[in-house]
């Protein structure tokens, strides 16, 4: 069963040439069966940040304290 979240950057975040804006919103489906998207490594996040802004969430140093998220199903 999958599980479909939005997440949001809570603020402006400026790092290593990298910006990220609360604008920057994306929606993640994840295959795994828990809670909290950020579990397995953010790994859907930071595919999805990359394909759709060009994001470098690694580089930028984000973790999941940087966003907020909600279960959308």
């Amino acid at each position: 069963m999958s599980k479909v979240y939005r997440i949001t950057p809570k603020t402006i975040r400026r790092s290593n040439n990298t910006v990220l804006t609360p604008e920057m919103e994306i929606i993640v489906t994840l295959r795994s069966h828990t809670s909290d998207p950020f579990y397995n490594g953010a790994k859907e996040i930071i595919e999805m940040y990359m394909d759709k802004y060009g994001f470098d969430y690694k580089k930028a140093g984000c973790s999941k304290a940087h966003f907020d998220y909600e279960r959308l199903d």
